[in-house]
């Protein structure tokens, strides 16, 4: 029986331009590179991040506190914006996240194409 994620793979055509977006969007060096085989992993709150030209593209949502200025700080850098933030739906208990707060989203393509899902749980105004 499983007893929690360890890791995501991440498709990457290339891994300079893959490891430089995902470094600049978690904040975060790579927890290790090995070329060859050409494999590049970060850690994402005890998850690791695996980019790799064999795997399939994922699609993974990251938390960031402040979803608004992510986004315009992506779209400055030239990262295609691919659905503006927006509220997904609100959390009446704590089943999926903090009792009233808001779940915000916002899509974008990292380097290689793949979709990505920025998450922000907002406290209700």
């Amino acid at each position: 029986m499983a007893h929690g994620l360890v890791q995501v793979a991440q498709h990457a055509d290339d891994l300079g331009r893959a490891t430089a977006f995902y470094r600049d969007l978690l904040g975060a060096e790579p927890l290790a590179t090995y070329d060859p085989p050409g494999l590049v992993f970060f850690d994402i709150g005890g998850v690791r991040l695996l980019l790799d030209p064999g795997a399939p593209s994922a699609l993974h949502y990251l938390r960031v506190d402040d979803l608004h200025g992510t986004v315009e700080q992506l779209r400055a850098s030239g990262v295609e914006v691919l659905s503006e933030p927006h509220v997904i739906f609100g959390h009446e208990d704590d089943t999926l996240g903090p009792a009233g707060t808001d779940e915000w989203m916002a899509f974008v393509a990292d380097s290689e194409g793949n979709l990505v899902g920025l998450v922000e749980q907002r406290e209700r105004a």
